[in-house]
């Protein structure tokens, strides 16, 4: 299984905030999209600069108080982005996303981002092809 596979099932929508949104901001935009994560892009391109998560968001409040929902997003994304490819395989992406700790990854193509996959996707994913050949083994027996 490819990234392609999940990225049919659930979509390419991807969000993005420009670094200097608030933390208020933000958190906005993921109630408003129910969504964990967004990436951190600017230019014309779309370029992504980093990625902010909900637990960023809790670290940060945690250590600044109501005073940190006046912050840029720039202060508390994570700079350092892992990305994966359409081609690139489940069982290799979700190493990767154990090994460094991380929960979303962008997926890019001919240096542009076409979506966003989380853990909690590919689980998903893993679950309907789980009982997809639990019920064609099933059938194949009861035959």
């Amino acid at each position: 299984m490819r990234i392609n596979d999940v990225i049919r099932r659930k979509g390419g929508q991807v969000v993005t905030v420009v670094p200097d949104t608030d933390v208020a901001g933000l958190l906005a935009v993921l109630v408003e999209h129910g969504i964990g994560a967004v990436v951190v892009a600017e230019g014309a391109e779309g370029e992504i600069i980093g990625i902010v998560s909900e637990r960023d968001v809790v670290r940060h409040l945690h250590e600044h108080g109501a005073r940190g929902l006046t912050s840029p997003v720039s202060a508390l994304m994570t700079a350092e982005v892992h990305t994966c490819g359409p081609s690139d395989h489940l069982d290799t992406l979700a190493r990767t996303m154990t090994e460094h700790r991380i929960r979303h990854l962008p997926v890019v193509s001919d240096g542009r981002m076409i979506a966003i996959v989380s853990i909690g996707d590919i689980v998903k994913y893993r679950i309907d092809e789980l009982q997809s050949e639990n019920e064609h083994l099933s059938g194949y027996i009861q035959q």
